[in-house]
């Protein structure tokens, strides 16, 4: 069973990340940083887009726009796990990750980011609404990613669609909950190739 959650453990470099934190005599605690997996590439629906796509980095609100990972509360309130974190910024991660999951599915024209020079038909438009995990008593990790279809050609865009997921975590701690959101984010975007080739 593969790992959910690829961990980059930057003991090596705490030199650098925290100050010597490696070293003995106190100082902070290294960092830990996760990273997530390219979701399944679904094998329903071999229909093939010839089209080129461009995936555009996702929009988020403050909270989501770093490397911190989020926690709710049953309260409402908004928390940042201590001594662990994405590995980049998180719309970052899941610009790459969107992308290489358009390229391994094998069913477009084209797939690529911005600067890479790929003559494109249609931008790939996403937005973080939701990537924290909820603790309340039945701690689960939630997932909400809006995404748009924008025909490059005439600024139309062709199709939207909310892709969600909710799965419980398992264990405690940072390893538990980045664990738990990279397996809700895989099923949110599980319909995510169908559902672009249907659409350009």
């Amino acid at each position: 069973m593969r790992t959910r959650a690829r961990i980059f453990a930057l003991l090596a470099l705490g030199g650098v990340l925290a100050g010597c934190a490696a070293l003995p005599g106190g100082g902070p605690a290294p960092v830990v940083a996760f990273d997530l997996t390219t979701p399944t590439v679904s094998q329903d629906g071999r229909r093939v887009s010839r089209k080129q796509i461009l995936v555009t980095e996702p929009t988020a609100i403050k909270m989501l726009d770093g490397q911190d990972i989020v926690v709710k509360t049953s309260s409402g309130a908004i928390q940042y796990l201590g001594g662990v974190r994405w590995a980049d910024r998180l719309p970052r991660i899941v610009q790459t990750r969107m992308a290489d999951l358009y390229q391994r599915s094998g069913r477009f024209g084209g797939v690529g980011m911005p600067g890479e020079g790929l003559a494109i038909d249609y931008q790939v438009l996403a937005d973080l609404r939701a990537f924290n995990v909820r603790v309340d008593g039945q701690d689960r990790a939630e997932v909400e990613i809006f995404v748009r279809i924008l025909n490059d050609r005439n600024g139309v865009v062709r199709a939207s669609r909310v892709f969600t997921a909710s799965t419980p975590v398992n264990g405690s701690g940072g390893q538990a909950f980045a664990t738990a959101l990279d397996r809700a984010f895989g099923t949110a975007m599980a319909d995510l190739v169908d559902w672009t080739v249907s659409n350009t």
